[in-house]
């Protein structure tokens, strides 16, 4: 299992996006192109992240261009667990 496969599971439970993550891949746009992504789903995922993954995230650590893309999110997710 890989970092991405785990953000994409986190994804699809939090966004209730009843298997759709499936298809996408690390370039599939997130911010402004699902419309389960705004501002208390934002909420949602970081809160999931810190509890499945023990992370702890400050607030000056988050902006849009985390969640440009499924990339984008798993890099930043990916960067906090090898910190």
């Amino acid at each position: 299992m890989t970092v991405e496969d785990d953000v994409l599971r986190l994804l699809d439970d939090v966004l209730g996006l009843a298997g759709r993550t499936r298809g996408f891949t690390a370039d599939t746009p997130l911010l402004g192109a699902l419309p389960e992504l705004d501002s208390m789903a934002v909420v949602g995922l970081l809160t999931a992240l810190e509890e499945r993954f023990g992370l702890s995230i400050a607030d000056d650590e988050i902006d849009a261009s985390l969640f440009a893309t499924v990339g984008s999110f798993t890099r930043f997710v990916q960067a906090r667990l090898d910190a």
